[in-house]
Protein backbone atom coordinates (compact mmCIF):
# COMPACT_ATOMS: atom_id res chain seq x y z
CA UNK A 1 0.00 0.00 0.00
CA UNK A 2 2.16 3.13 -1.42
CA UNK A 3 1.32 6.47 -0.23
CA UNK A 4 -0.98 8.44 -2.73
CA UNK A 5 0.61 11.03 -4.92
CA UNK A 6 -0.40 14.36 -5.93
CA UNK A 7 -1.66 12.99 -9.38
CA UNK A 8 -4.15 10.74 -7.72
CA UNK A 9 -7.53 11.05 -8.78
CA UNK A 10 -9.58 10.36 -5.79
CA UNK A 11 -13.37 8.31 -5.65
CA UNK A 12 -12.58 6.03 -8.51
CA UNK A 13 -9.45 5.08 -8.13
CA UNK A 14 -9.56 5.81 -4.56
CA UNK A 15 -11.91 3.02 -4.21
CA UNK A 16 -10.00 1.01 -6.61
CA UNK A 17 -7.16 1.18 -4.05
CA UNK A 18 -9.07 0.46 -0.82
CA UNK A 19 -10.26 -2.73 -2.45
CA UNK A 20 -6.67 -3.57 -3.44
CA UNK A 21 -5.44 -2.60 -0.19
CA UNK A 22 -7.94 -4.77 1.53
CA UNK A 23 -7.17 -7.97 -0.79
CA UNK A 24 -3.78 -7.09 0.46
CA UNK A 25 -4.69 -6.83 4.02
CA UNK A 26 -6.58 -10.35 3.56
CA UNK A 27 -3.59 -12.20 2.17
CA UNK A 28 -0.94 -10.60 5.03
CA UNK A 29 -3.44 -11.51 7.60
CA UNK A 30 -2.98 -7.72 8.65
CA UNK A 31 -6.39 -7.31 10.44
CA UNK A 32 -5.72 -3.77 11.41
CA UNK A 33 -5.56 -2.48 8.07
CA UNK A 34 -8.09 -4.69 6.84
CA UNK A 35 -10.74 -3.66 9.53
CA UNK A 36 -9.78 0.42 8.50
CA UNK A 37 -9.68 -0.24 5.28
CA UNK A 38 -13.66 -1.63 5.90
CA UNK A 39 -14.18 1.16 7.75
CA UNK A 40 -13.18 3.79 5.93
CA UNK A 41 -15.14 2.35 3.00
CA UNK A 42 -18.06 2.08 4.70
CA UNK A 43 -17.62 5.53 5.49
CA UNK A 44 -17.13 6.90 2.23
CA UNK A 45 -20.13 5.16 0.58
CA UNK A 46 -22.20 6.68 3.80
CA UNK A 47 -21.00 10.21 3.47
CA UNK A 48 -21.82 9.50 -0.47
CA UNK A 49 -25.10 8.53 0.19
CA UNK A 50 -26.34 11.03 2.38
CA UNK A 51 -24.63 13.74 0.22
CA UNK A 52 -25.47 12.01 -3.33
CA UNK A 53 -27.79 9.74 -3.08
CA UNK A 54 -27.32 5.43 -3.48
CA UNK A 55 -25.26 5.70 -6.94
CA UNK A 56 -23.09 8.96 -5.82
CA UNK A 57 -19.60 9.75 -5.82
CA UNK A 58 -17.41 11.93 -3.66
CA UNK A 59 -15.42 13.97 -5.08
CA UNK A 60 -11.64 14.36 -3.85
CA UNK A 61 -11.97 17.35 -1.05
CA UNK A 62 -15.20 15.49 0.09
CA UNK A 63 -13.22 12.53 0.44
CA UNK A 64 -10.62 13.60 1.77
CA UNK A 65 -12.87 15.17 4.55
CA UNK A 66 -14.13 11.51 5.37
CA UNK A 67 -11.26 10.09 5.73
CA UNK A 68 -10.07 12.88 8.15
CA UNK A 69 -13.39 12.90 10.17
CA UNK A 70 -12.15 8.80 10.61
CA UNK A 71 -8.65 10.21 11.70
CA UNK A 72 -10.55 12.44 14.47
CA UNK A 73 -12.40 9.55 15.79
CA UNK A 74 -9.11 7.83 16.35
CA UNK A 75 -7.37 10.57 17.46
CA UNK A 76 -10.25 11.50 20.14
CA UNK A 77 -10.09 7.43 20.86
CA UNK A 78 -6.31 7.91 22.05
CA UNK A 79 -7.42 10.47 24.28
CA UNK A 80 -9.76 8.72 25.49
CA UNK A 81 -8.05 5.86 26.18
CA UNK A 82 -4.47 7.76 27.59
CA UNK A 83 -7.10 9.36 30.10
CA UNK A 84 -8.23 5.91 31.10
CA UNK A 85 -4.61 4.57 31.33
CA UNK A 86 -5.75 1.88 28.93
CA UNK A 87 -1.98 1.59 26.91
CA UNK A 88 -3.30 -1.24 24.77
CA UNK A 89 -6.06 0.66 23.34
CA UNK A 90 -3.65 3.66 22.42
CA UNK A 91 -1.52 1.71 20.88
CA UNK A 92 -4.35 0.08 18.87
CA UNK A 93 -5.73 3.14 17.87
CA UNK A 94 -2.42 4.30 17.10
CA UNK A 95 -2.22 1.55 14.85
CA UNK A 96 -5.62 2.67 12.67
CA UNK A 97 -4.01 6.45 12.66
CA UNK A 98 -0.87 5.40 10.86
CA UNK A 99 -3.58 3.09 8.32
CA UNK A 100 -5.41 6.36 7.34
CA UNK A 101 -2.71 8.57 7.13
CA UNK A 102 -1.61 6.62 4.03
CA UNK A 103 -4.77 7.86 2.38
CA UNK A 104 -4.22 11.55 2.91
CA UNK A 105 -2.41 13.93 0.81
CA UNK A 106 1.05 14.82 1.69
CA UNK A 107 0.65 17.98 4.34
CA UNK A 108 1.44 21.71 3.73
CA UNK A 109 4.51 22.77 4.97
CA UNK A 110 4.35 25.37 7.66
CA UNK A 111 5.43 27.99 5.22
CA UNK A 112 2.87 27.04 2.34
CA UNK A 113 0.55 27.16 5.14
CA UNK A 114 0.88 30.60 6.38
CA UNK A 115 1.40 31.71 2.29
CA UNK A 116 -1.86 30.00 1.60
CA UNK A 117 -3.28 31.92 4.17
CA UNK A 118 -2.22 35.52 3.74
CA UNK A 119 -2.80 34.82 -0.24
CA UNK A 120 -6.58 34.19 0.83
CA UNK A 121 -6.88 36.59 3.11
CA UNK A 122 -5.72 39.37 0.46
CA UNK A 123 -8.13 37.61 -1.67
CA UNK A 124 -11.18 37.33 0.28
CA UNK A 125 -10.57 41.22 1.78
CA UNK A 126 -10.66 40.38 5.14
CA UNK A 127 -9.75 43.02 7.49
CA UNK A 128 -11.36 41.17 11.12
CA UNK A 129 -12.41 38.12 13.35
CA UNK A 130 -16.12 38.98 11.44
CA UNK A 131 -14.76 37.57 7.98
CA UNK A 132 -13.21 34.44 9.39
CA UNK A 133 -15.89 32.27 7.98
CA UNK A 134 -15.45 33.60 4.31
CA UNK A 135 -11.81 33.41 4.65
CA UNK A 136 -12.50 29.31 6.29
CA UNK A 137 -14.33 28.81 3.24
CA UNK A 138 -12.35 29.89 0.93
CA UNK A 139 -9.10 28.24 2.42
CA UNK A 140 -10.13 25.01 3.48
CA UNK A 141 -11.38 24.72 -0.88
CA UNK A 142 -7.54 25.69 -1.77
CA UNK A 143 -6.23 23.52 1.05
CA UNK A 144 -7.99 20.78 -0.33
CA UNK A 145 -7.11 18.06 2.64
CA UNK A 146 -3.69 18.81 2.97
CA UNK A 147 -4.28 20.55 6.37
CA UNK A 148 -6.15 20.00 9.38
CA UNK A 149 -8.76 22.72 9.71
CA UNK A 150 -7.83 23.51 13.45
CA UNK A 151 -4.36 24.66 12.10
CA UNK A 152 -5.85 26.46 9.30
CA UNK A 153 -8.23 28.36 12.28
CA UNK A 154 -5.45 29.15 14.22
CA UNK A 155 -3.40 30.33 11.12
CA UNK A 156 -6.67 32.76 9.96
CA UNK A 157 -7.14 33.74 13.86
CA UNK A 158 -3.54 35.11 14.70
CA UNK A 159 -3.55 37.16 11.37
CA UNK A 160 -7.43 38.33 11.77
CA UNK A 161 -7.79 40.80 15.13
Amino acid sequence: MGKLGAEFTFMSTFSTQLTEDMKTAMRAKDTVTLNVVRNLKSALKYAAIEKLGAEGELDDVEAIAVVRKEMKKMQDSVEGAEKADRPEAVAAAKAEIAVLERYLPAAMSAEDLEALVDAVIAEVGATSKKEMGAVMKVLQEKAAGRADNRLLSAAVGKRLV
